[in-house]
């Protein structure tokens, strides 16, 4: 199934996606939920994002090809950074470029792991019942801020401008994410192609080394880091992370092209 939030005369709904229509639900989309009856037309209503995390965790070096292109050492355990709350934006959104920097803003496209269940100290074996599905995250990032300081590196302030993260959209549930590719494409043209089984640690192993440092509660992400191809956008570039299964997250970066 594929779920997501949409929003209609300015009250925001959930359902279940049926090709172009959407399948309307009440109640907790991860807990007790069910049908109205009442379906609706996808073009008829403003998508939001698939869920509203309390957290978004995010990694940095989780793939085995990135990390030998770029000489990096194989982490012992996930090296993750949290994205704020105002930096989350829906598929069709803007990304706007930040007022306040000017240097090179690039695109990540990543798997993200939503949680459907409250745990800590998850083990990998029981990982799979806290695991709700997967949805599409594009993990923008103001290159040059991260090192602009020696003394302190700045992960959030690089990773949290305003509609920094594009997620959606939708949230898959019953996929192998072993099975998975993502791929980016830019202005059409593909610039990221890889598989998620060249992840360093899993996403299995994400929910359960992350939820011993972490309480991990519905709706949070876990976005699973990138592979290569990774590059700068301009203004008016179209991005779109495409992972079959789950759909395609569109978003622009800053003002259409005229």
């Amino acid at each position: 199934m594929r779920w997501l939030r949409f929003s209609r005369a300015g009250e925001v709904g959930f359902g279940c996606l049926q090709e172009d229509q959407i399948a309307v639900y009440r109640g907790d989309l991860f807990a007790r939920n069910q049908p109205t009856g009442e379906t609706i037309a996808l073009g008829d209503v403003q998508l939001e994002t698939p869920c509203a995390p309390s957290t978004l965790i995010a990694l940095s070096n989780n793939f085995h090809e990135a990390a030998k292109k770029y000489s990096l050492p194989i982490p012992q355990a996930p090296l993750y950074f949290l994205k704020s709350a105002n930096s989350f934006c829906a598929s069709g959104a803007a990304i706007a470029p930040p007022k306040s920097h000017s240097g090179r803003i690039i695109y990540e496209g990543e798997l993200g792991v939503v949680i459907g269940k409250r745990g800590k100290d998850i083990s990998v074996d029981t990982a799979p019942s806290h695991i709700f599905g997967y949805t599409c995250v594009n993990d923008v990032t103001a290159l040059e801020l991260l090192q602009s300081d020696p003394n302190f590196p700045q992960w959030t302030r690089a990773k949290s401008f305003d509609t920094f993260t594009p997620f959606g959209p939708v949230i898959a549930t019953g996929l192998d994410p072993a099975a998975l590719v993502v791929r980016t494409l830019v202005n059409g043209k593909e610039r990221q192609n890889y598989p998620v089984a060249d992840m360093i640690f899993s996403p299995l192993q994400l929910v359960s080394m992350i939820s011993q440092d972490v309480t991990l509660m519905p709706g949070d992400v876990i976005s699973c880091g990138t592979s290569l191809g990774a590059l700068p956008l301009r203004n008016g570039t179209l991005v779109e992370v495409i992972i079959d299964g789950i759909g395609t997250l569109t978003n622009r970066y800053g003002e259409s092209p005229p």
